[in-house]
């Protein structure tokens, strides 16, 4: 995928990452959303459902922002990575203005 398809919040995603604010990988996200410090949550439309319940509940009880987004592939060229199925965003600043994209 080309970067001129690319909708807005990965580019604003993959701003994110550079500036080391953005965590991959389910383990680790669930350690951040555990200790409070992931601010928005980002869940591929095509994760197993085995890994969306497990994150979608870690979310509900911890009142994270959960937003799901079109495919793995699109998260991790948002990062500039392979597919990526979950990420946190750890930023208060970039999780309002990705969420405000997503919507």
């Amino acid at each position: 995928m080309n970067k001129v398809n690319q909708p807005k919040w990965s580019n604003l995603l993959g701003l994110a990452y550079r500036a080391r604010k953005v965590i991959a990988g389910e383990e680790l996200v669930i350690k951040e959303v555990r200790s409070g410090n992931a601010k928005l949550v980002l869940l591929s439309g095509d994760a197993s459902s085995n890994t969306e319940k497990k994150i979608t509940d870690k979310c509900t009880y911890y009142n994270v922002p959960l937003q799901k987004v079109e495919s793995r592939e699109q998260l991790g060229n948002a990062i500039g990575k392979d597919a990526r199925v979950v990420v946190a965003v750890l930023d208060d600043g970039f999780a309002k203005k990705l969420k405000t994209l997503l919507h």
